[in-house]
């Protein structure tokens, strides 16, 4: 299992925890404080997954996730401190696959991250 997992969150220490748990479980993760240094990424080298903060500098999540969508069907986790039922429903809408809210465990999103790919998988 080497699937690759783009994540983007302007708090570092989010992206450290984040990434630190998902490559424990062999994942291949590359972190960006941004949403366009994401994109960028994705459109030379697709990822098999993406977690999206929503709140960002310059591309807020939920217009990453929407240009995305405007090209690929990857899976989108949206991880967010906001966690009103409008901003869900926004995420979802927008095309994400899951919405998790901070403070989060960081456990509970790999085994999200593991059952999302696995049913893409198939």
């Amino acid at each position: 299992m080497h699937e690759s997992i783009y994540l983007a969150d302007d708090e570092k220490n989010i992206r450290d925890v984040v990434a630190s748990f998902l490559e424990s479980e062999g994942y291949r993760v590359l972190s960006f404080a941004d949403g366009e240094g994401l994109l960028e990424a994705f459109n030379a080298q697709p990822a098999d997954l993406v977690i999206l903060d929503i709140m960002m500098p310059g591309l807020d999540g939920f217009e990453v996730c929407k240009r995305l969508r405007q090209f690929s069907t990857v899976p989108v986790i949206m991880l967010t401190a906001r966690d009103s039922d409008l901003d869900y429903a926004t995420g979802i809408n927008l095309g994400s696959d899951d919405y998790f809210t901070k403070p989060f465990s960081a456990m509970a999103l790999v085994m999200r991250v593991k059952a999302i790919l696995r049913r893409v998988a198939y």
